[in-house]
């Protein structure tokens, strides 16, 4: 007896999908991690669920959105979460929050009377395959080495997310050549990096002894995550509802210390909760510090 998948045919095709199917398939990626996707969105669907289907031997898309609905297999709950999950990042996205961060947000967390106030703690939501929270860790180490290796404050990274496969790339901060390319000087490549064969490159290990991976459902609740001077939530609200965005928000706010930071994507507003955070400029970008 073969061992081989069974091939998918038409039932996966973009347009063969059953609209009462793929409504039900919305509905649980909705309930499961918040995504909100459109009714011209079959297309995406077929293309990045084709995979599993053949990987678990499932005959069609109604097969697999009937095994989702029954909720016993974990397993592939994660992996269609994880398909339908857009991981792309790189390094240094945009520059300025570790422009900002470094030149003036680390300062000033480190002057005077707020050395007395325990670590500097900075959330990056939604950490992907962990280039956010490193890069957030490179420029600690920068400003650190400006100030002769003295850091008056110790500085703690939570990086959290979902997606189970990409945390666990995270926590390994092993990258290939394409995905050091993505923004990342040869120069801190030399400082921050082992090399260890020409297809390889690994997060050396003080930058990422100040980093903490967890888990992490942006629906879910917060509290257990503490407090945080910073928080980086970018380039995600916009795969949610207008609903979501602002229950995530008031959660981030309600994370915050006093006067705390929030850096969002170059493309996010705040979703009906401006009343609950100060837009500043700091040229060329905005952040948003909480009221």
């Amino acid at each position: 007896m073969s061992n081989k998948p069974t091939p998918i045919s038409k039932p996966l095709g973009g347009d063969n999908l059953n609209p009462a199917d793929f409504d039900q398939f919305r509905q649980f990626l909705e309930d499961a991690c918040g995504i909100s996707l459109g009714d011209n969105k079959q297309y995406l669907v077929t293309n990045r669920i084709r995979r599993i289907l053949e990987e678990n031997n499932i005959a069609s898309f109604g097969e697999l959105v009937k095994s989702l609905k029954q909720g016993f297999n974990r397993k592939l709950k994660d992996q269609v979460i994880d398909s339908m999950t857009t991981n792309e990042t790189f390094w240094f996205r945009d520059v300025y929050p570790y422009d900002h961060l470094k030149n003036v947000l680390l300062p000033q967390l480190m002057a005077g009377n707020n050395r007395m106030f325990g670590p500097v703690r900075i959330w990056s939501a939604a950490c992907s395959s962990g280039q956010e929270p490193y890069s957030i860790s490179i420029m600690v180490e920068e400003y650190k080495r400006q100030n002769m290796g003295n850091l008056p404050r110790p500085v703690q990274i939570v990086a959290t997310d979902l997606s189970s496969t990409v945390l666990e790339q995270a926590r390994s901060g092993e990258y290939d050549k394409l995905s050091v390319m993505r923004g990342l000087t040869a120069d801190r490549l030399g400082q921050f990096f082992d090399n260890p064969n020409p297809a390889l490159w690994k997060v050396k290990p003080f930058v990422k002894e100040r980093i903490d991976f967890r888990s992490l459902n942006l629906m879910d609740s917060y509290v257990g995550l503490g407090k945080f001077d910073i928080v980086f939530c970018r380039n995600v609200l916009i795969y949610f509802n207008g609903d979501l965005k602002r229950q995530i928000l008031q959660k981030i706010h309600a994370s915050l210390k006093p006067n705390g930071i929030l850096f969002l994507g170059s493309s996010e507003g705040l979703a009906g909760v401006a009343d609950l955070f100060e837009m500043v400029r700091c040229e060329p970008g905005i952040l948003y510090r909480a009221i």
